[in-house]
């Protein structure tokens, strides 16, 4: 499937990638993953599939789980097209309902637990929610807002303490502690539920590719988050090229500390161990105590992170006489700071793993839509193509096919683009054309085939006629020795149309010692005239989504 057709552009053909021609195969067949779920539960009963803090969850359990609580759902009146959303930190009971509604035919919509009243009540309520399961102690902020979800007709509360052991192998974060000893009131408390509910053996099968299993609401970059739809069988399709392009194996541990209600550590978290069979080490939050622990107790093979986690452990005081080397699967995203060579040298030193940038993805492609052949790494990019996907790029103004080193809007298309945003046919239109999602995003392809992404269209800042992406400027602003973040925005300028502005976080040692104007100075040395900020402001944190995007949007409002 090829993409780009220019002269001069020869893409490599990496096993795993549309530019080898591969075709995607499934590992138990062409099914939806809870019924991967259910095989390993009869296939192999006492096997390990999750482990919480040193509770062992084995397939047999997690089976029986999911199939009493579907049996309770349904008995509240939950069926194909409802939605029901889940709103816990990280924990097996997440796993449970996940499947458990998916299962019945219905929608998983995500809520983030770190959402106030509001977020919540905007969630709930556009997506007509008809069920949530929720943790005790988040369930507060429900109460506040129930009567703004008429729609709600059922309440499911959980413990998270119902999973913890009572000498746990890893420390157990505080915020997990101290719950309330009883379910609120106008809840079904999930320990009964799986006492005391029959176990629904039957389900009615689902529409692999056309029925929504998900909906997952956008981090609202622009505007209000929108329900992404996605099919059923979206998961299944990004595991299956995920799995063979990564060279992943079967029945090996893996490590989830990426929020499961985010699409990319619900890939990680709550799909790829069920494709896979894998035992999930499930931790509430990253600690880069807890998570050296974890590697080292149950060596870990597969860790999804982002690359302030891995800084945080290569400065983690005697963490050179920890063993680390069972890690073999690392792929990181650049979020908060890029993953660079270096800081992936230093990893591979301390671990013998070779890290890598993950994907290139958004939620409504189901994300990994590319992925980095780990023996032919580019740094800055973000890989190729995985198979049985389209990626072409656009020119912006004419739509033609842009050329090698040529950027252009992102246009993905592939089984797993989503069917549409839940009750916004504008924006649904504007989105998805012809099934090929114009992602918003702007990158373009190298000689060899891999992606290089560089801004968004909406964020593009028009300089003297010149096209400045702020992801260009913080990169090279990164090479300061007293930047620690960076975010680049784009102001009124009555001479050149717009000018570049620039916050800056400044790394801890360097507060107070270094000026906005050396900095303005330094830039003007080692950037294009049309590009360097000509207007610097100091700051203690970027706004950014609870996934770590940041939210340049809130910079232009203040």
């Amino acid at each position: 499937m090829s993409t780009v057709s220019a002269a001069g552009f020869e893409p490599v053909p990496v096993p795993g990638s549309v530019w080898a021609g591969d075709n995607v195969s499934y590992l138990r067949g062409e099914k939806p993953l809870h019924e991967y779920l259910f095989q390993h539960a009869e296939e192999v009963p006492e096997r390990v599939a999750y482990i919480y803090y040193g509770t062992e969850i084995t397939w047999g359990q997690v089976g029986d789980a999911v199939r009493r609580l579907a049996a309770h759902l349904r008995e509240h009146g939950v069926g194909p097209g409802d939605r029901v959303a889940l709103f816990m930190q990280n924990c097996p009971q997440y796993i449970f309902a996940h499947y458990a509604v998916q299962a019945l035919g219905a929608m998983v919509t995500p809520v983030n637990p770190q959402y106030k009243a509001a977020e919540v009540a905007y969630q709930l309520s556009n997506a007509e929610t008809r069920a949530l399961v929720v943790a005790r102690d988040l369930y507060p902020i429900v109460a506040e807002v129930r009567d703004q979800v008429p729609t709600l007709a059922t309440v499911v509360s959980t413990a998270y303490g119902d999973y913890l052991p009572e000498r746990p192998t890893l420390t157990v974060p505080k915020e997990l502690l101290g719950e309330p000893s009883a379910p609120p009131e106008g809840t079904d408390d999930l320990r009964a539920i799986l006492s005391h509910t029959a176990p629904l053996q039957r389900f009615e099968p689902v529409d692999l590719w056309n029925g929504v299993g998900l909906m997952t609401f956008t981090s609202g970059t622009t505007g209000r988050p929108k329900g992404a739809m996605l099919s059923y069988g979206s998961s299944l399709f990004k595991m299956a090229v995920s799995f063979r392009a990564n060279r992943m194996a079967e029945d090996t541990v893996s490590l989830g500390i990426a929020p499961l209600c985010h699409i990319a550590g619900m890939n990680f978290g709550v799909y790829q161990p069920v494709y896979a069979r894998q035992t999930l080490v499930i931790l509430a939050r990253f600690d880069p105590a807890t998570t050296i622990d974890a590697i080292e107790r149950y060596r870990v093979r597969n860790w999804y992170s982002i690359a302030p986690m891995l800084r945080a452990i290569l400065d983690f005081p005697g963490v050179e006489k920890r063993d680390l080397t069972s890690l073999t699967n690392n792929p990181c995203t650049s979020f908060g700071i890029p993953l660079t060579e270096k800081l992936a040298g230093e990893w591979k030193a301390l671990t013998g793993c070779q890290t890598h940038e993950a994907a290139y993805g958004l939620s409504e492609t189901h994300t990994s839509d590319t992925f980095m052949p780990k023996d032919r790494i580019k740094w800055g990019s973000c890989g190729v193509p995985m198979a049985e996907n389209e990626i072409r790029i656009l020119d912006t103004a004419t739509g033609q096919q842009c050329a090698p080193n040529q950027s252009g809007e992102i246009v993905v298309r592939n089984k797993a683009v989503f069917k549409g945003y839940w009750k916004r046919d504008e924006a649904t239109a504007e989105t998805l054309r012809d099934g090929a999602v114009y992602t918003g995003d702007v990158g373009y392809f190298d000689e060899e085939g891999y992606l290089f992404f560089t801004g968004r269209i909406k964020e593009m800042i028009k300089c003297s006629g010149y096209s400045v992406f702020p992801e260009d400027v913080e990169a090279l602003m990164l090479e300061h020795p007293a930047i620690s973040q960076s975010a680049a925005i784009g102001i009124p300028d009555d001479q050149r149309g717009e000018t570049v502005k620039l916050f800056v976080v400044l790394k801890p040692e360097y507060q107070g010692k270094v000026s906005e104007s050396e900095l303005i100075d330094w830039a003007r040395e080692h950037m294009a005239a049309y590009k360097y900020p000509r207007q610097i402001a100091f700051i203690d944190a970027l706004p950014a989504t609870p996934a770590g995007k940041v939210l340049r949007r809130l910079l232009k409002d203040d």
